[in-house]
This record gives structure tokens, C-alpha cells and sequence, in this order.
């Protein structure tokens, strides 16, 4: 795997601005949802077995995580803190991008192997997730 900076070629999809714009939407279609008072999401999951799901608390940590109260955030649900944070630095990076039309960063050469790694790395870490999530 290489990580590469260049320009973007012709034609070629602006995933920056794709993602930097789902997640603006994203964000403010959830802020207004709960600002006018709407019910909030039902996990049927929960509902059916009494048990937690993957994303159990993500709304809460979600709402800790922007309000600034960090801790409470990753207690309510640590995957969906990372998540966040790692969402949040790549919005910083996509607005940077995007304003001062710099250079993007493209991995290049991803290996079958490498690929499989990080289907595995992802899987474990959602189960040692889930594991937190059952315990507390």
C-alpha cells in the first residue's frame, strides 16, 4: 500500500467533496431533527432481544461527542467516538482541501492481502466493541 499526494485527474471522482458533503447534510439533518423535538431512533435489536447492538449509544455519544464532553462520549459507545474523531479530522482535511486546492491523498497498490487485514482489523474491533457494550 502507498499513500500518494496529487492533483485530481480529469473526470476523476472528488471524494472529498462527496464526503465533506454527506457528512454537513448528515450532521445538520440530525441537529435539526432532534432540535424540533422528534422522537429518537428505536433500535429494534435492542427492542427484541434486551441486548445491545454494534451501535448501541451512538446517538448519545454522538450528541456528548458535540458538545464537547469527550469522556462521556467514549464511554457511551468508544467505536463510534473513533469513528467521530476519525470523521472529524478527514471533514478538517477535506474543507482544507477543497479551499485551498491542494494536492489529495490517494492509497495506491492496495495488496488482496492488505485488503483482507483490514476487513479483519475492522470485524475484531466491532466485536471487541460489541464485548464493551455487553459488559457495561
Amino acid at each position: 500500500m502507498r499513500l500518494v499526494r496529487r492533483y485530481l485527474a480529469p473526470g476523476e471522482l472528488d471524494h472529498e467533496l462527496i464526503w465533506l458533503t454527506v457528512s454537513v447534510v448528515s450532521l445538520g439533518f440530525a441537529a435539526t431533527w432532534l432540535a424540533v423535538g422528534l422522537p429518537w431512533p428505536r433500535c429494534f435489536f435492542h427492542d427484541f432481544t434486551g441486548l445491545p447492538c454494534l451501535t448501541c449509544g451512538a446517538t448519545r455519544c454522538a450528541i456528548a461527542f458535540f458538545h464537547g464532553h469527550l469522556g462521556t462520549a467514549l464511554k457511551w459507545n468508544p467505536f463510534v467516538f473513533i469513528t467521530l474523531c476519525g470523521l472529524s479530522i478527514f471533514n478538517v482535511y477535506a474543507f482544507s482541501v477543497l479551499i485551498l486546492r491542494a494536492p489529495r491523498l490517494r492509497v495506491q497498490e492496495f495488496t488482496r492481502g492488505e485488503k483482507t487485514l483490514l476487513r479483519s482489523a475492522m470485524i475484531v474491533l466491532l466485536l471487541i466493541n460489541w464485548t464493551y457494550l455487553l459488559i457495561n
